[in-house]
């Protein structure tokens, strides 16, 4: 009995060890990244840069989708091929297919989004002064601008 449990302490933190450090998908990784790019967002640049790259993200997720139709076509086509794991491959490509679709939507979503953020905060950009009231009076702001009388 001490045997068996002094095996199952040892095999324990190893394993979860090994699920700690387990890789992340690619499109986990860039999403994470994407995520922590996006809480700090302030500006109207930072917005279109979180678009652009939501739809790079939504463009390499289609590709992948492609792929799985592919490969889904070839498991009902060919089942023959597969024998007992056709059915399996099948079902598990189909659940794939799922996932990348609802990840491409969200992805599409979110770009669309920040491209709203950025487009309100360009309008503010733009309808925001050139001075603040403080500088207004200030003569070297009308010399940085080539608006002062004198010359």
């Amino acid at each position: 009995m001490k045997i068996k449990t002094g095996k199952y302490l040892a095999v324990l933190p190893i394993l979860a060890l090994l699920v700690s450090c387990a890789q992340m998908s690619t499109i986990e990784a860039q999403n994470a990244d994407t995520q922590k790019v996006a809480q700090n967002a302030k500006t109207y640049s930072d917005h279109e840069n979180l678009s652009n790259r939501y739809d790079n993200m939504v463009k390499e997720i289609r590709v992948k989708v492609e792929e799985k139709k592919k490969l889904l076509e070839q498991y009902t086509t060919h089942s023959y091929l597969y024998g007992r794991k056709g059915q399996e491959l099948q079902s598990h490509t189909l659940a794939n297919l799922r996932n990348y679709e609802r990840a491409a939507e969200e992805a599409s979503n979110r770009a669309a989004f920040h491209r709203e953020i950025a487009a309100e905060l360009a309008k503010q950009e733009y309808a925001k002064p050139a001075e603040t009231p403080s500088q207004r009076g200030n003569p070297e702001n009308k010399v940085k601008l080539n608006l002062d009388p004198r010359i």
